[in-house]
């Protein structure tokens, strides 16, 4: 682990993987794991020649809690880390809760980000005529409903069932039961929320309860969006959403994919966001 201090104080715990001198491609993790949450088979990334980066969003395992930060805040912990290193430009990739993030840093750097993904994400809360719950698992609708309260709430809704991470519907079972991604996103749940729950409490207020401070209708740079059409935990929907809104995105639903297939999605991904990336 490596830690980056941000122009404001903050630390940010960052981790590489793949190929130390290879080409820079930022993860942004889901929700509510951290740093540790990857694609489980590293050898795609070394086998692509990728210097994959992680990091934990502000409150979750390393890095330092930002109460009230919204999504668009993300981006400009990217640009941070990304300046440590010594980085240009460069592709940036997010899963789930971290597809909102990736998109952000896409409208606020524009002149840094050469391409970025976004896997099975949700749109911003606000997002104009959609309605946001429909088709969603309960345990995300309730969530929703809480994050229009408090912080106490959320932390009183999320802390009641914190010792595991949160079941997901049985159509999720085929993937996650595999071996090599049930170990990863285990260890990267306990990671997160090592500290408490307070950065899985501020991530959930920032992705369900409020506008992202950005509209992806602004966002430039080329976006791929891909979703599973049986996505119980966020619905297609919100996809198609922002397909409609992005001008540069491109949208591939896979009609037998749940949530969890973003998994399989990712070498496409990958190879995708190389593209332009060298």
């Amino acid at each position: 682990m490596r830690e980056v201090i941000t122009p404001d104080g903050r630390t940010l715990a960052v981790e590489e993987w793949g190929v130390p001198d290879g080409t820079p491609v930022f993860y942004l993790h889901g929700t509510p794991v951290g740093r540790l949450a990857r694609h489980p088979d590293d050898s795609l990334f070394t086998g692509l020649g990728i210097r994959l980066i992680t990091f934990d969003r502000p409150g979750l395992g390393g890095s330092t809690a930002r109460p009230g930060r919204c999504v668009a805040d993300g981006a400009d912990d990217v640009a941070a880390v990304a300046d440590a290193l010594g980085l240009g430009r460069f592709a940036v990739y997010g899963v789930s809760g971290g597809g909102p993030h990736a998109l952000a840093f896409a409208a606020r750097h524009p002149d840094r980000a050469l391409r970025v993904a976004s896997l099975a994400a949700l749109a911003p809360r606000d997002a104009d005529g959609l309605d946001w719950t429909a088709g969603m698992m309960d345990g995300n609708v309730r969530s929703a409903e809480v994050a229009l309260l408090d912080r106490d709430a959320m932390t009183a809704h999320l802390g009641a069932n914190a010792s595991a991470p949160p079941r997901l519907p049985d159509t999720e079972a085929a993937v996650l039961s595999r071996p090599e991604i049930s170990a990863m996103l285990g260890a990267a749940y306990a990671e997160a929320v090592r500290p408490g729950i307070g950065g899985w409490v501020d991530d959930a207020i920032a992705l369900f309860g409020r506008p992202w401070g950005f509209d992806p209708g602004a966002i430039t740079v080329p976006v791929r969006l891909w979703h599973g059409a049986l996505d119980p935990v966020v619905p297609v929907a919100h996809a198609r959403w922002l397909a409609s809104r992005i001008p540069t995105a491109t949208l591939t639903v896979q009609p037998d994919a749940g949530h969890a297939g973003h998994f399989d999605a990712t070498p496409a991904t990958l190879a995708w966001l190389l593209e332009t990336s060298g």
